[in-house]
């Protein structure tokens, strides 16, 4: 018989084990967010004015671009996403914002364009494989293929020795 202190303690202790399993599986099932790129300033943003803000002053204000244009370098591209991952899942991109900066033969801002998720496109890649003809086998197919299939005695080939056909 065990004592009524002792199983007192130990429901006590199995309880506290309980909530901390509990609350480290809610923990674990809890989403983790994470920004990446230039994080924005509306500050920042707010000083630049089209017409009036040239290509350095873009650059001291906003620092580095995330990205040009491959063309002439007339298009300043600053790029801030948020990510979402749960668990074991592939982070997925949740909010995404891109400020565009246009410039003018005179480098100075000609546009200023803001772009957010909404406005991307899928852009399908060529993936640049050959198929193959032929038969493709599941699993069953190849660890069952072969049933039946057996060489009979004097088939295949051929063996030396007195039982051999082809022996001269």
């Amino acid at each position: 018989m065990i004592p009524p202190r002792l199983r007192r303690t130990a429901r006590s202790i199995l309880a506290a084990v309980c909530l901390v399993t509990a609350g480290a599986v809610l923990a674990a099932c809890s989403p983790v967010k994470e920004d990446r790129g230039y994080i924005f300033d509306p500050k920042d943003l707010a000083k630049i004015q089209a017409g009036v803000t040239s290509k350095e002053q873009v650059r001291t204000i906003m620092g580095s671009p995330s990205t040009t244009s491959t063309i002439d370098g007339e298009a300043w591209y600053y790029i801030s996403s948020k990510f979402e991952t749960y668990t074991f899942n592939r982070p997925q991109e949740i909010d995404r914002a891109i400020a565009a900066f246009y410039f003018e033969k005179t480098d100075v801002v000609q546009e200023v364009a803001y772009y957010g998720l909404e406005d991307g496109q899928i852009v399908n890649f060529v993936n640049r494989t050959t198929p193959t003809r032929g038969k493709e086998l599941t699993i069953l197919g190849q660890l069952f293929g072969n049933l039946g299939r057996y060489n009979a005695p004097g088939a295949g080939i051929p063996t030396t020795g007195a039982g051999n056909p082809n022996r001269r």
